[in-house]
Formats: structure tokens, sequence, C-alpha cells
């Protein structure tokens, strides 16, 4: 575990420096050119008896009998007592510059007590946006993620098949209104904002163009002139200046993951001289209840005795270990990989050495 863990550092150590140029596309979002969020409600039919019980879901029987009505059948006054139909909330992703006739992916997720969407068919959904416009509509088979089988007293459930997918099952009726070629300036907004990686992107743009084109405002957004770029519409000098390479800033940070026990440091993260001991308490808690009969053809009742058993075990320590000051990555690693514990207990002391002031980064505890 120890050199795994010693493995996995130096190549998070090495992985910068093969990787220090990185494309302007992956490091900043253009004003404008973003997704809409989409969502409808709907029907799913031709289930195989997995669907909402109307009695717990009268949501369900509601729009069944609007779809119903839609199509020209009189159900007023009717019960319905279907298990193959299921209420649903339909999600997507209006892409930007999507046209009209186009077609997007949508996600389909039950609301109410339907233990099984596989198999069934997405009746004709509209999707609105934040705006209640109506922007796509949705139809198709469902493909579901999981499966669910049951018997008389025992109950198996793999992945979740109350959720599922329509590969472009949506298709684009309204175009988002968006003239990108009349802009005259775009805005770079970076997705980590920071000043010395802003500033870089900034003189890569004008070294590029011979003449100051770009301009830092803030450490998240470098506005960009795309008339002064001479290349004839915005369009095009986007496309040039995406392709443009910078190496990027980033803070000294360390982010531990305690739920898999996984340890990321960052390049630059350094650490003064500390010394660090640990242990391990170990608490074994144990049950053997005993069942006391009564004597054969006697009155009584069978008494169920506890019977438990408490044990500490205190492992022997480490030691007091010295971690010496450590100014590139591969000593920090060196020098925790001396204390020779697992990455669990390295989580552990990571934010005890942050606590005593020793650790210069960000900790970040997912």
């Amino acid at each position: 575990m120890r050199g795994l863990l010693g493995a996995c550092l130096v190549w998070l150590m090495l992985a910068p420096s093969l990787l220090a140029e990185v494309r302007i596309k992956d490091l900043v979002d253009f004003d404008g050119v973003r997704g809409n969020d989409l969502v409808g409600y709907g029907l799913v039919v031709g289930l195989n008896g997995t669907g909402d019980g109307i009695r717990n879901a009268p949501f369900t029987e509601e729009i069944m009998s609007n779809i119903l009505e839609r199509l020209g059948v009189n159900v007023t006054g009717e019960q319905f007592r279907p298990r193959n139909v299921a209420a649903v909330l339909v999600t997507a992703e209006l892409p930007p510059f999507a046209r009209a006739g186009s077609r997007i992916d949508v996600t389909v997720s039950a609301i109410g007590d339907a233990s099984s969407l596989l198999g069934g068919t997405l009746v004709m959904t509209p999707l609105n946006a934040a705006d209640g416009l109506i922007y796509a509509v949705s139809q198709g088979t469902i493909i579901a993620g999981g499966v669910a089988a049951a018997g008389n007293g025992a109950e198996v459930v793999e992945g979740v098949p109350t959720a599922g997918s329509i590969p472009g099952g949506a298709r684009v009726e309204r175009e988002v209104p968006f003239e990108f070629n009349s802009m005259r300036e775009v805005r770079l907004s970076l997705r980590s904002p920071d000043f010395t990686t802003a500033a870089r992107i900034e003189a890569t743009i004008n070294a590029a163009f011979g003449q100051t084109v770009a301009l830092m405002t803030d450490p998240g957004t470098v506005v960009f002139d795309t008339t002064g770029a001479g290349l004839g519409n915005p369009a095009r000098a986007i496309t040039f200046i995406e392709g443009l390479t910078v190496e990027p800033a980033s803070l000294a940070r360390v982010v531990v993951d305690q739920r898999s026990g996984t340890i990321v440091i960052g390049e630059d993260v350094r650490l003064s001289r500390v010394a660090v001991s640990q242990g391990n308490l170990t608490l074994r808690v144990e049950e053997a209840p005993l069942v006391v009969q009564p004597n054969p053809f006697a009155e009584g009742e069978s008494i169920i005795v506890p019977r438990t058993q408490v044990d500490i075990e205190e492992a022997p320590g480490t030691g007091l270990a010295e971690i010496e000051e450590a100014t590139t990555l591969s000593e920090v690693v060196a020098g925790l990989n001396a204390l020779g514990v697992s990455p669990r207990d390295m989580i552990d002391i990571l934010k005890t050495i942050n606590a005593a002031g020793a650790l210069h980064a960000e900790l970040l505890v997912r």
C-alpha cells in the first residue's frame, strides 16, 4: 500500500510537466456559448405491470385522462386501474446553436411508485425552458439502466430501473435567438479564475495578433476584441484563438476523498519542518446471545439472555517521525511516505499537519 501511494503521488507530480501547455478552449468558456436546461412532465406506457399504482399516484391518472381526451376518448367518470403506465419527469439540455429539427438526448425519471421503466415508451412530451416556452418535444422508447426481479419472499434490484434515457429522443422545435456574428467583443470566462492564468491568456492572444486585442478585466474574465482581430467575423477569430496554448497557473492544493481514501497533491504544495506521531486504537464488540428453553412439558417461554464481549486493543504507534522541510512535490511525497501508513491514515495526518500550520496549501476534504 505504501509503494502504491508513492507511485500514484509521483505520477501526479510528473503529470503537470507533461501537460504544461493547455489550449485556451480548454481553459475558458466563451460568453453566450452555453446550453439551456429543459424539463417536461410526461407519461410512459407499455410497461409490464411495473408502473404506478393509481391509488398512490393520482397525478398519473390525471395526465392519462388528459392524453386520452385529447385523442378523442371520453373517459369522464371512468375508474382507471392499469399497472403499465408511469408518470415521469423528462430532462434535457438544449446545446448552443441548436437548430430547429435537430435531435437531442433526454433523461426520463419516474416520480411515482413505478418499480421499473424498462421497455416503456414515452408519449409525446413538450420540454420547457426557464422562460416557460416549449423548445423541444420528446418521444420514444426508453433504455433503462437497471433491472429488477422479485418473488414472494425476496427482491433483487440491479442498477436504477426507475430512470433511463432516450438517445436522440427529442426534436428541437424552437431556436434560441442569438446572433454571435454581430458581437464586437467576446468575453472569455475562465473556468478556474486566476490572475496569472488570465494575464497569460491576454499576453498570448496579443502576441498572436501582434496588437492589443485582448484585455484582462478580472481574474475570471478576458475581453477579446473580435473586430480588431481582422479575420472577417467573430466565429473565425474565436476559431483562431481557441487553438492557442497557455501554461495555466494553479493554487497549491491538496484534495482528499475520505470515502475512497484518494489523495491528490498539487505540484506547488510545500511543507514546513514538522514532527508527526500516529497510532491506532481498535474497539471490538461481539454479541453471542444465549437462548434458554423451559424444561420439557413445563409451562414457560424461551428467553434470550444477552452475552456481550468488549475488547479494546491499541496498536503500537510509529513513534515521533520528523518530516523535513519540503520545497518540491517529490520531497513532499518522500516525507509523507516515510511515515509508512495507509492512505486513509494519511488523510488524518494531512489534516493534522494543516491544523498545525505546516501544510502550505489549500486542503479540500470531499
